[in-house]
């Protein structure tokens, strides 16, 4: 593999790296879109979007602040695989725009159809981005990872489609849900036992992390047939059981990946409890297609913990890493991390409006942690390097 000769990047180090604005931003709207949704749902603001407030909620949560932590998890990983230069500058700029653009069209223009144009065109832009980098990089492989953004976009075509068409996107609500935990199942499958592996390795003997193999793929192809079923018939004992056995074999591939080796490494520790929210989600969902109890409990253990604590967990470590930081999470991090996860319990253990309250406050303070961590990190060029033999 060559060594990139593009001229070195003079601007402004928010935009020298995907990373960087895009996980900015997406701390930022996931510190304000809560509070924002509290004052919604008592009555205190009004939206002039085209969506129901719950469907704006879940709509933004989904393709709002998950999409922006998704393109900048994209274009961190692209350059590594591709051995190009990262996107940066201009393009960088012109795509955050693009991003905060579908935020306010969603919230404030009465107009379905431009609404719906301007939202969705954060991802088809990602799509055709990362084919153009895979494709001049000659990495044919992970040219694979287009299919899951395409879904992705599709379900959020899907869902603008069915709320200008119904009034309100109940498949699409659930086929939001279904894309983004599959593409959590996927990349936690990958990095997870990747990085348990790395950090095992340098501790000594003892049982390491089973790779990605037939049974990752297994579980994979089976939570797609139970997020599916659930999709189009929620309330049958079809999809109950399906989601359960879903649940099951995402606990089963979280046990091969060895956590409770870990928990001497918050930043490692993070991922597993973060990934262990989506076979709970998915089990507690299950039992809501049984009737057990209401599918919000499922939901928000989804969307809370799995979701909202995975991405979390994802943009701590990769700033870190990529800002030449140390891979340690400290205190601060850590006590974000759990307010998200203990966000997720409170919302589901107490479904009154106080815990919707409790909840809320729990994850304004886990981001806001992290913004006050990352924001000067994100936004000021990496510290020096230290040159052997020098000071």
């Amino acid at each position: 593999m060559h060594t990139p000769t593009r001229p070195t990047y003079a601007g402004p180090a928010l935009f020298s790296y995907g990373f960087r604005p895009l996980f900015l931003a997406a701390g930022l709207f996931a510190a304000l879109i809560v509070p924002l949704w509290m004052m919604v749902w008592s009555g205190q603001v009004a939206l002039s979007g085209p969506f129901s407030p719950l469907d704006w909620h879940i709509h933004e949560m989904l393709f709002g602040y998950t999409s922006a932590v998704i393109a900048g998890f994209l274009f961190t990983a692209i350059p590594n695989w591709t051995g190009r230069m990262p996107t940066r500058g201009q393009p960088l700029i012109a795509l955050a725009v693009l991003w905060i653009a579908g935020r306010l069209a969603v919230a404030f223009a009465p107009w379905p159809l431009l609404v719906m144009a301007v939202d969705c065109a954060f991802l088809l832009a990602i799509g055709v981005m990362v084919v153009t980098e895979i494709v001049a990089g000659r990495n044919w492989r992970n040219l694979m990872v287009v299919l899951p953004v395409l879904a992705y976009l599709a379900a959020n075509i899907a869902f603008h489609l069915e709320a200008m068409g119904q009034g309100s996107a109940e498949i699409g609500r659930r086929l939001g849900f279904a894309m983004v935990t599959l593409l959590i199942a996927l990349i936690g499958g990958r990095i997870i036992p990747s990085f348990t592996r790395n950090w095992l390795a340098k501790r000594g003997p003892g049982p390491m992390p089973v790779p990605f193999g037939r049974f990752d793929a297994l579980c994979l192809a089976g939570t797609l047939a139970a997020l599916l079923t659930w999709v189009a018939a929620p309330d049958t004992a079809l999809a109950g059981a399906g989601l359960l056995a879903a649940g099951a074999l995402q606990a089963g591939r979280l046990a091969r990946w060895r956590g409770i080796r870990v928990w001497r490494s918050p930043l490692l520790a993070m991922l597993h409890l973060a990934f262990a929210f989506i076979p709970a989600g998915l089990a507690a969902l299950g039992l809501a297609a049984l009737g057990v109890w209401p599918a919000v409990t499922g939901l928000h253990l989804l969307g809370i913990g799995g979701i909202g604590g995975m991405t979390l967990a994802v943009m701590i470590r990769a700033s870190l890493g990529h800002t030449a930081r140390e891979l340690v999470a400290g205190r601060a991090l850590t006590l974000g991390f759990a307010c998200v996860a203990l966000a997720a319990l409170v919302r589901v253990a107490v479904p009154s409006g106080a815990g919707l309250w409790g909840a809320a406050g729990l994850w304004v303070v886990g981001f806001g942690l992290f913004l006050w961590r990352f924001a000067p990190i994100l936004t000021q060029p990496n510290p020096a390097r230290r040159v052997p033999g020098g000071r």
